[in-house]
């Protein structure tokens, strides 16, 4: 795959650049860390700019977003309520649960999506939640282009900095995306078990 994607950036540039960056933020398995570093080594060979791929990744992966927040708003909260209402049963999900985290994401959300569009995975699918909460557009589009902006202009400066060796930041880019993993699977254990912890708790009371 990677092969693949740099043969297309070079084929079509900045226009290359900005769909493989769009079809990374509907398809997270495709690597945004080869697409954005290829990127800037290829400022070192061609007429490229790194301000002009910057710019063109950056368009990419907001309009990447704007469509998986347009999925969110299909969904929406009052879909979802039906759905745990129906099935919530199976994995102990009630109504009220749903209510609390689109709540918790009323809040907190604008800041959850700046982060997160500078974590591996979590930057693509963050859109959906935003989406289904009903954030409002303007500001995610402010909050995910900010975050987005600062995401691609690292590594795309860190590719045009190393040049030919641009490759060897996929090495600590695995590692930084094996810490976020972890890190995102132990915080989500330490939910699941703080929730059990406190329906059994409500329950016995």
């Amino acid at each position: 795959m990677e092969q693949w994607i740099t043969q297309f950036m070079e084929q079509y540039g900045y226009w290359g650049i900005l769909l493989m960056i769009a079809v990374e933020n509907l398809f997270p398995p495709i690597p945004s860390e080869v697409i954005l570093t290829f990127g800037g080594f290829m400022t070192t060979n061609t007429g490229m700019t790194v301000p002009g791929v910057i710019a063109f990744a950056t368009a990419g992966s907001v309009g990447g977003a704007v469509i998986l927040y347009g999925i969110g708003l299909l969904i929406d909260v009052e879909r979802l309520e039906r759905i745990v209402d129906r099935y919530g049963h199976i994995l102990r999900i009630k109504r009220e649960d749903i209510r609390r985290a689109d709540a918790w994401f009323d809040n907190y959300g604008y800041w959850t999506v700046l982060f997160c569009r500078m974590v591996p995975l979590v930057r693509s699918l963050i859109s959906i939640p935003a989406g289904m909460s009903n954030m409002r557009f303007g500001l995610f589009l402010l909050f995910t282009t900010i975050g987005t902006l600062a995401w691609n202009t690292i590594l795309v400066l860190i590719g045009a900095a190393l040049g030919d060796s641009w490759e060897q930041v996929l090495y600590y880019m695995d590692i930084y995306s094996n810490i976020v993993y972890a890190a995102l699977a132990i915080g989500a254990i330490a939910i699941v078990v703080l929730y059990i912890r406190k329906r059994r708790k409500s329950q016995s009371s």
